[in-house]
């Protein structure tokens, strides 16, 4: 069993300050920008997934402690590691992770912790369950949990199951944030490439109204036509 000390060491060893420069910007660290405050250790994921598949034994609740730390890479491991054990858990220990993750949202916040996470451990969970917690996070004022929300969707799709995200879509429809609007557009995209009658009935409801980046994302995979018949309004 790896203990969380010598997890953190490594992770400490694998910093490179110059990538990490390079991040801060990349992911709008700065002061009033979505990730303000966020430390990063410049570590690139694949040398973070590297790390976590050598610590997939490590107690829930050191994951707890490393889930709620400043720095994102910590974070980001905390969360591989997480969706490592939940591929091989029983369900009481599927249930004490989805629980987990729920009680520390507010550290899951940035795009590509939400992203790796939410369709694995939140939309996982949900497969075969009720969703009510899903619609109380899209109408969150936290743009992370608003974010969670759709992303968790995305298990739903891969499995044909389009209700949930085209309902949260249009929750989200007229929200303010360019990230929020990439992440609707982009579920959307994955109806579509599923199901692309049902992508569009949506659209042909909805597309006059959405946000131009929504729109753009939702319609990529359109052929030429259909792309300039919807960004023609």
């Amino acid at each position: 069993m790896f203990s969380l000390k010598k997890l953190k060491l490594e992770i400490k060893k694998a910093a490179n300050p110059k990538q990490a420069k390079l991040l801060q910007r990349f992911f709008k660290t700065g002061k009033g920008q979505y990730g303000e405050g966020d430390i990063f250790l410049g570590i690139k994921v694949p040398v973070q997934r590297a790390i976590a598949k050598k610590y997939t034994d490590i107690f829930l609740v050191d994951l707890t402690k490393l889930i709620q730390s400043k720095i994102h890479e910590q974070r980001m491991i905390a969360l591989f590691i997480l969706i490592d054990k939940n591929k091989k858990a029983n369900d009481q220990d599927k249930k004490n992770i989805f629980n987990i993750y729920l009680e520390n949202t507010k550290h899951i916040n940035n795009w590509d912790l939400v992203d790796l996470s939410a369709p694995n451990i939140v939309g996982q969970y949900l497969l075969d369950k009720k969703r009510d917690l899903l619609y109380k996070l899209a109408k969150s004022k936290n743009l992370w949990q608003k974010r969670i929300s759709v992303l968790s969707t995305f298990t739903f799709i891969r499995n044909n199951q389009f209700g949930d995200s085209l309902k949260i879509a249009k929750i989200l429809l007229l929200d303010k944030h360019d990230l929020i609007h990439k992440a609707v557009g982009w579920m959307l995209r994955e109806v579509g490439k599923k199901d692309q009658l049902v992508e569009e009935k949506f659209l042909k409801k909805h597309y006059q109204k959405m946000p131009r980046t929504m729109l753009r994302y939702a319609i990529e995979k359109f052929s030429q036509i259909k792309r300039t018949y919807y960004l023609r309004k």
